[in-house]
C-alpha cells in the first residue's frame, strides 16, 4: 500500500512517522488482494484557533482509496496525536468491515438470484 504522510501546522518527527506506518500497516491485512495498488492518505495536523479552547488541539484523518470500493474517510480529534490516530485508525477499520459485509451480501444475493433464475428453467 502506498502511504502518503502530510503534516499541517507541526513538524513530522521520525517517531509519529512510524507510528502512523504501524497503525495503517493493519488496515492493509484488511484490503487483501487490493493492498498493492491501494493509496492510504494520513493528514496530521492541529485543530485550528487558539488550544486553550479545546482539550482536542491533535486532529488525524485517514483516507483509503482502493479500486473498485468506496473512499474511506476517517477522521478524529482527540488530546494526543496518538491517541488520534488510534481512533481514526478504529474508525476506518470499521469503515472497510462494513463495506466488505455489503459487498459479501450483494454478492451471496446475486448468486442465489441466478441459481433460483436457472432452477426454472430461465424463465
Amino acid at each position: 500500500m502506498d502511504i502518503r504522510i502530510r503534516a499541517v501546522g507541526f513538524q513530522l518527527t521520525s517517531a509519529i512517522e512510524d507510528y502512523v506506518r504501524q497503525r495503517v500497516a493493519s488496515l492493509e491485512k484488511m484490503l487483501g488482494a487490493d493492498a498493492g495498488i491501494s493509496r492510504c492518505e494520513v493528514e496530521l495536523s492541529r485543530s485550528a484557533g487558539n488550544e486553550r479552547h479545546s482539550e482536542y488541539a491533535w486532529r488525524a484523518e485517514i483516507q483509503i482509496l482502493h479500486p473498485g470500493g468506496t473512499r474511506i474517510v476517517a477522521r478524529n480529534q482527540e488530546p494526543t496525536i496518538n491517541a488520534a490516530i488510534d481512533n481514526a485508525k478504529d474508525e476506518a477499520a470499521m469503515q472497510l468491515r462494513k463495506e466488505k459485509r455489503t459487498s459479501t451480501r450483494v454478492l451471496r444475493k446475486t448468486g442465489a438470484a441466478i441459481k433460483r433464475w436457472m432452477r426454472l428453467g430461465g424463465e
